[in-house]
């Protein structure tokens, strides 16, 4: 017997190219009955979309966008088509939606309707990074985005250092690509050269990696972070 409701499935996404075939049958096996689509950009979801075999004529779909600019949501009108039996799927641009991403609010939105809401196995560049970083995965803080200006993003550095010492408690954090190689020289500048950071670059990619070095020995290097996804421990 189907459910009175529809259920909402986070699909994840490719996190770099060495996840491009990554995604387990069963997920693209739910893409075949789902014609209701949450996304960031229509654009990128239909090319996600059509690469991983979806063929149904575009025209057809329900795509609604759900980004930083979207405002003054009607929920009740996204979530019909779920209240009224129809399964629907949660598109993130990279890796797990709702983390660092807008998707949190429509999931809460669905909580409140008391759809079912089911995540689906992907990539999260947070746990990859942390796990290859050699720091505490017993205990940690993803902090998300930094503040945007200098001197918060610094004082809210430091903060994290402060915490990492006393707590023996990872700090993960990103920010966005433009602004990568600003966080990397604040943190060389304003850390204790024995604190240690983990940066992980284009996880998952071709030309990625991940690697926890002290601030002593971040030092010494002058490498490019800028225009790259970068995820960042202090540890």
């Amino acid at each position: 017997m189907k459910n009175q409701t529809g259920k909402l499935y986070l699909f994840p996404t490719p996190i770099g190219d060495l996840h491009e075939m990554a995604h387990v049958p069963y997920n693209l096996n739910l893409l075949t009955s789902i014609d209701t689509f949450f996304v960031e950009e229509i654009k990128t979801a239909r090319r996600h979309l059509r690469k991983l075999g979806y063929t149904a004529d575009f025209d057809t779909v329900n795509f609604q966008v759900l980004n930083e600019h979207s405002k003054d949501i009607d929920w009740s009108a996204w979530l019909k088509p779920l209240e009224e039996g129809k399964d629907a799927v949660l598109l993130s641009e990279a890796g797990m939606p709702c983390v660092a991403d807008p998707g949190a609010t429509l999931v809460a939105a669905a909580q409140d309707r008391n759809i079912e809401v089911v995540p689906l196995t992907g990539p999260t560049s947070i746990l990859l990074t942390l796990v290859a970083s050699g720091l505490n995965g017993q205990s940690f803080v993803f902090h998300g985005y930094l503040p945007k200006e200098r001197m918060e993003r610094v004082k809210k550095l430091k903060n994290m250092e402060r915490n990492a010492r006393e707590y023996r408690q990872s700090q993960i954090f990103m920010d966005a690509p433009y602004r990568n190689q600003h966080v990397f020289d604040d943190m060389r500048e304003q850390l204790n050269e024995n604190t240690r950071v983990c940066i992980g670059c284009n996880v998952q990619s071709g030309n990625g990696y991940v690697k926890t070095k002290t601030i002593a020995e971040w030092r010494k290097l002058n490498w490019d972070f800028s225009k790259r996804n970068v995820m960042f421990i202090i540890g």
